[in-house]
């Protein structure tokens, strides 16, 4: 049976190599990438409003992690998607969805653990209760299990094909208001 808990800043960064072999089973990023997605998630911790699920097994193994934060003007993603937004669809457009937005920056189930709602539960369980109207994040434009489920939970894409810069490979930019729709 796999348990939800949160966790505050303090324990995440404390257990940021935790975090990242679970990222790293899931994404399967380039080795080279991992430290510095290390440093970004745990700068990460210091934004505001900043909430953690661990999803554990009864041993308090982590086999999943979601997370997110208030968005605002001088957060990197913040402030490229809110550009890419703006020259798209406009001012008012990039407002409505990143204007009062809980950014949810990873969702990483291991995938010895995918498929059985973990996943659904997390972000369910970060966007519960949150003040924000909207809650936005990226994921790669490709029909993958993930974007099934992010519109499954009533996730608009807001951008498609887009690279962010210095990449190369395609993201769509997603968005739900809140709170989500119960499904």
């Amino acid at each position: 049976m796999i348990g939800l808990r949160r966790v505050g800043p303090d324990e995440f960064t404390t257990r940021l190599d935790a975090v990242l072999d679970i990222y790293r089973a899931a994404m399967c990023p380039p080795a080279d990438q991992l430290t510095g997605r290390k440093a970004i998630m745990g700068s990460h911790a210091t934004h505001p409003g900043f909430a953690c699920l661990f999803a554990e097994l009864p041993d308090g193994a982590p086999v999943g992690v979601a997370y997110g934060f208030h968005g605002e003007p001088g957060q990197w993603w913040h402030d490229v998607v809110h550009r890419a937004m703006t020259e798209q669809a406009g001012e008012k457009a990039a407002h409505e969805w990143l204007g009062d937005a809980l950014e949810l920056a990873e969702i990483h189930v291991h995938p010895d653990h995918q498929g059985g709602g973990v996943g659904r539960a997390m972000i369910a369980g970060l966007c519960e209760g949150r003040p924000e109207r909207t809650a936005v994040l990226s994921t790669r434009d490709r029909p993958t299990t993930a974007r099934h489920l992010y519109r499954a939970m009533g996730f608009e894409d807001l951008l498609t094909r887009f690279v962010f810069p210095g990449g190369y490979e395609n993201y769509a930019i997603v968005g739900a208001r809140l709170p989500l729709p119960r499904r």
